[in-house]
C-alpha cells in the first residue's frame, strides 16, 4: 500500500483529498498533520467522515512516507519543506502556488513539474515532485490550450469565470459570510488574479509565439463549489473544424470532455470531470468549461496526479458521479 501523509489538513482541500485516498484501494492515510487541531478526531472536522475514519490529526511528521500532499496556504510549501527533510524517495504533491513558475520550480534541488496531465502526461509519470494547478488555471488552461496547441490564439482572449464560495478557503472575511454571499455575485482580482501566470506559461508552451493578452475577470458565485467558465476570441474556422480540433487533443484524456450540448455545473460537480462545450458566432469562438474546483481544480487532480507518478491506473479511486439533483 502506498503510504500517504497529508500537511494541513483542515481545509476543503484536505478534506476532499481525505474522502478520495480513504476509498482508494491502493493507498493508506498514514498521517494528517494540523498545527491547529493537534489532537483532534479528523471527522470532527471533516464532520461526514464519521464512521468513516478514526484517525486524529497529528504534529508529529512520518519524514519516510510514499508520497506528501501540502494543502497550506500559498507561500507557506517552501517554508514547511525548508523545516521539514522528507526521504528522498518521498513524491511530494504540492496544492499551493509555491511551485507552478517555472521560476519557481527548481527548490532545494528538487524539480517541481507542473501537474496539468492534459498537458504533459509523460513528464508527470516520471516525476518524484509536482506542482498542482490552480482551480480557475484549470478550468481556463483545458478550454484554451487545444487553440494554442494550434497556433490559433492570435488576438486578445477574454475570459469570465464564477467560483462557489468554497474557493475562498475556511478563513472567514467579510466576503465569506453567508449572510453577504447568499443571494449576492461580485467580482474579484479584476485582471490581475494570480492563477494568470501559469495560464499564460501553459499556454506558450504549445505557441511559443503566443504575445496577446489573456484578460480574465473573476467572480464570486452564490453556489458551494464549481467553476463556470467561459472564454472567447477571434476563429476563423467552422465550428465543426473547432470541434475537430478539440477531440482531437483530448482523445487520450481520461477526464476532459467535449460536449456537443451546453453544459452547466451539476453535470461536473462531486466528479474529476471538465466538460468543454463550444459555440461559434461570426469570426468569434466562444469555449464554455466547467469543473468542481475542490476536484479536478485541486485535491482530485492531485489524486490523478499521484496515480501517473505511481503508475496506476489514471482513474484509480476517480471514478465519481455527478450529485445531480
Amino acid at each position: 500500500m502506498i503510504q500517504a501523509g497529508i500537511i494541513g489538513g483542515a481545509g476543503y482541500t484536505a478534506g476532499e483529498l481525505i474522502r478520495l485516498l480513504i476509498h482508494h484501494a491502493k493507498v493508506e492515510i498514514n498521517f494528517v498533520y494540523s498545527t491547529s487541531n493537534v489532537g483532534n478526531k479528523i471527522s470532527d472536522v471533516h464532520q461526514d467522515l464519521v464512521g468513516s475514519l478514526g484517525l486524529h490529526f497529528t504534529h508529529v511528521v512520518n519524514l519516510n512516507v510514499d508520497v506528501l500532499f501540502l494543502c497550506l496556504g500559498h507561500g507557506n510549501s517552501k517554508k514547511f519543506l525548508e523545516n521539514n527533510a522528507f526521504s528522498e524517495t518521498t513524491k511530494i504533491i504540492d496544492l499551493g502556488n509555491d511551485f507552478r513558475l517555472e521560476k519557481d520550480q527548481i527548490f532545494q534541488e528538487k524539480e517541481f513539474v507542473y501537474g496539468l496531465p492534459e498537458l504533459q502526461k509523460e513528464a508527470i509519470q516520471n516525476a518524484k515532485y509536482i506542482a498542482n494547478p490552480g482551480c480557475f488555471a484549470t478550468a481556463i488552461q483545458l478550454a484554451l490550450l487545444p487553440l494554442a496547441k494550434a497556433s490559433l490564439l492570435n488576438e486578445n482572449i477574454h475570459v469570465n469565470a464564477v467560483t462557489g464560495a468554497t474557493g475562498a478557503g475556511t478563513s472567514l472575511s467579510a466576503t465569506t459570510h453567508f449572510t453577504w454571499r447568499d443571494n449576492n455575485f461580485s467580482y474579484y482580482k479584476p485582471f490581475t488574479h494570480q492563477h494568470l501566470g501559469e495560464i499564460n506559461q501553459s499556454v506558450k508552451t504549445l505557441q511559443t509565439n503566443f504575445d496577446r493578452e489573456i484578460v480574465f475577470m473573476p467572480n464570486r458565485g452564490d453556489f458551494s463549489r464549481g467553476i463556470f467558465a467561459t472564454a472567447y476570441t477571434n476563429f476563423e474556422g467552422t465550428l465543426e473544424e473547432a470541434k475537430t480540433l478539440y477531440k482531437t487533443f483530448y482523445k487520450d484524456s481520461e477526464f476532459t470532455f467535449i460536449s456537443d450540448k451546453e453544459i452547466h455545473l451539476k453535470q461536473v460537480v462531486n466528479t474529476n470531470k471538465c466538460l468543454i462545450h463550444l459555440h461559434k458566432h461570426e469570426n468569434k469562438i466562444l469555449v464554455t468549461s466547467v469543473i468542481d474546483n475542490l476536484l479536478k481544480g485541486a485535491s482530485g487532480q492531485a489524486v490523478q496526479n499521484m496515480n501517473l507518478m505511481f503508475g496506476l491506473q489514471e482513474t484509480e479511486g476517480l471514478n465519481l458521479k455527478a450529485t445531480y439533483f
